[in-house]
Order: C-alpha cells, then structure tokens, then sequence
C-alpha cells in the first residue's frame, strides 16, 4: 500500500484550473471563446470563467473548513466525510498506473508495476484535508470481475485516455462510460488524458471541440483535463478535482440543462437570505452582509469589498440591489455565480454552515431552537422556510 506524507504548504489549485473543462461551462447556452491548446503542455485557458473580480471583491480568504469546524459532530466544510475512495479505470497503456504514482511521489516513475496496491494521499495533500485512496484497475479480460467490484466501491472514477492514441479517447463513449451506466455507477467521472507530452504537435483537434458534445450527453462527467506524468503537469489537479467532484457535487446545486439553481438549493439559499435579513427589509444591508460573511468564512468584509460585490451584481442582475442592499435575486445570482466559476465550494460552505446535508435537506443540528428571548423577533416567513425545506 503506497503512503506519501508529503509535509508540503497547502496547494492551490487557482491557476491550473483555466486548464480544465468543467462540466458547467461546457454546457451553458453561450458560445465561449477558446484558445487553442499547445501540444506542449501549456496552460490553455479554454473559458472566461466569470467576472475576475468577484473573489477579489467577495472575501473568500477565510478557510470554509476553519469557518465551518465548530458544527457539533460533523465537518460541515467538507460534509462529514473522512475519506474520498477515487477508482482509475481506462484501456490498457493510458498510463493509469504513472499518473496514480506520479500523483504519490511527485516524481516521475521509471518503473511501475502494471496495477499499483491501494495508494494513500493523506488529509494534508489539498486544502479540503480529507485523505484520498486511490485503486488501480487493470482493463484486462481475466480481471473484468475485480475492476467492476472497485467501480461499484467507488467515490468518484477517473477514466484515462492517452493522447498519443486517439483511439482511446474514442473508446470513452463507445465503451466506457456505456458500461459505467450498465453497471449503474451513479458516482462522478472526471475524463483524464494522460501522456500530454507524447501528443502529436501536428494535432490541431481541440479539446473542447471533442469534448464537449461527449460532455452534453454524459452529464455524469464533472471535469476533463489532461496531465503529464513525466513533467508532473496537472498531475495534482486530476485528484484535486475527483475529491472536489465528491466533497462539493455540483449536481445537487445546479441543473446543466436549464444552467440554472436546483429548486431545492434555491429554497434552501432563500431561508438562509431571510434568517440573515434581520431588519426583514428584503434586502442584506452592510452589516448584515457583513454577519453573513464572518458567519460562513470567518472573515469581515471591508467596505471596498461590499462595494464590490454590489457592483459585479448589478451589473448583470438590476434588480439583484436596491437602495436597502443586497436582494434576494442578487444573493442567488452570487451563487449562480460561483458555480459557474467552479467554486462549488462556496456555496457548499455556506449551505453547510447553516445546517444542511449533501442532500440539501436540513440536519437535525441545524434547526434553530426557539428561546423566549427570541419571541419579540418573530417571522412566520423564516419559520414558512423552515418547515418547507426540512419536509
């Protein structure tokens, strides 16, 4: 069993992200402007993903796991998970097992055994401090019993194709990702190419041109990107985003078809509005935006910031503030927007933080007890929305 304990700083993903697909961004109405991929490995930003100005304007520096670790008996930042079981499947020679040791000892292998034992990141390899296992599969005919055992065990599958092989890529929907289906593994798919650098320079093929219609129609698929294991290139982000892909699902927040909110998180983002709306003016003024921020972040807002925020709003969403503040319609706009900015995360750590599951239903521990104290604050909107989303 592989174990590496790698005692490195906290990675962020921040700049590698603008080299994958996400699945959201594929599958919005407008057209994207794409810059064509390099077969040398560069960074290729294929999506402007939102106004760059919002996480600048909207603090987010608080860690959602720091703000989150005082919910009694669960890590709401992460769902209460204490582990993320990530399954690498794909045709023979995609280069599973380099990219699972390559990922464990950032290093490139010279010599790796055909199928890898059981492989551990541990809790401090990504910000989110949940550990990872990663299992090897093997594509071969004798072995088809062991690899569907792992698929039906999985968190969250990594299917690999190999870019110097375009046949392999073909055969993620011909074959894969069919047979995924058949065997109902109902679990996130993040598409890996690997062996980035022995792909043909002469390949003028975008990714996204590829992709994108795969993307559409297998909904399940949270990311594609591709890596190279002998120069280490996104090798990290691979298992970065299968983890996000479990911890943070984007599919109880989002509908890909409509690229709107999921009904049931846009009612549970409307109770979390008025319970923060103390003034019950239908709008966040300042220092209740402010609450709302220390509250879910552990950290203030400046002014310049909640200038800000109000400005990237209104400028796409008038009504989304008014003179009072920050509206209704402008707070669920904020959320649309961090999730198509892939920062499910944000939005996550707030639906956690006041209280709800993966299943967007309210925990036990997250209905409000009432005081007598609290009897002259009374809102039957508020208590409208507390029985309405929890039953």
């Amino acid at each position: 069993m592989l174990d590496t304990r790698l005692g490195r700083l906290a990675w962020s993903p921040g700049l590698s992200a603008h080299t994958t697909l996400p699945a959201a961004e594929l599958r919005g109405k407008s057209q994207p402007q794409a810059n064509n991929p390099t077969a040398t490995g560069q960074k290729r930003n294929f999506f402007s993903r939102g106004p760059d100005s919002l996480e600048k304007e909207w603090n987010l520096s608080g860690s959602s796991s720091a703000a989150s670790s005082d919910m009694a008996g669960e890590n709401s930042a992460t769902g209460g998970r204490t582990g993320v079981r990530v399954v690498v499947a794909g045709d023979r020679f995609t280069g599973k097992s380099s990219l699972i040791a390559a990922a464990a000892t950032e290093s490139y292998p010279e010599n790796v055994t055909h199928v890898l034992p059981p492989t551990h990141l541990p809790a401090d390899f990504f910000p989110d401090r949940v550990p990872i296992i990663i299992i090897d599969t093997s594509a071969a005919l004798e072995n088809r019993g062991k690899l569907i055992d792992e698929l039906k065990r999985a968190d969250v599958v990594v299917l690999t194709y190999a870019c110097d092989q375009p046949l392999t890529l073909n055969r993620l929907s011909s074959f894969w990702l069919e047979e995924l289906r058949r065997l109902e593994v109902k679990v996130p798919i993040i598409v890996v190419g690997c062996k980035l650098d022995l792909r043909d320079e002469n390949q003028s093929i975008s990714l996204e041109h590829v992709m994108r219609p795969v993307m559409h129609e297998y909904r399940e698929i949270e990311t594609c990107i591709e890596c190279s294991s002998v120069t280490l290139m996104q090798v990290p982000d691979v298992f970065y985003y299968a983890q996000k892909a479990v911890l943070h699902p984007t599919a109880p927040l989002f509908d890909q078809e409509t690229q709107s909110l999921q009904p049931r998180c846009q009612r549970a983002l409307k109770r979390i509005f008025l319970l923060c709306d103390r003034d019950m003016d239908g709008a966040l003024n300042d220092s209740e935006l402010n609450e709302f921020q220390v509250k879910c972040f552990n950290a203030p807002l400046q002014p310049a910031e909640i200038v800000g925020v109000r400005r990237v709003v209104q400028e796409k969403k008038r009504d989304g503030v008014n003179d009072l503040g920050l509206t209704l319609e402008g707070f669920l706009y904020l959320h649309f927007l961090f999730i198509d900015k892939g920062r499910h995360e944000t939005t996550w750590a707030v639906l956690r933080r006041f209280g709800y599951g993966d299943n967007l239903e309210l925990r036990d521990d997250g209905l409000p007890v009432p005081t007598k104290h609290a009897s002259d604050q009374y809102n039957p909107l508020i208590e409208f929305w507390l029985v309405d989303t929890k039953y």
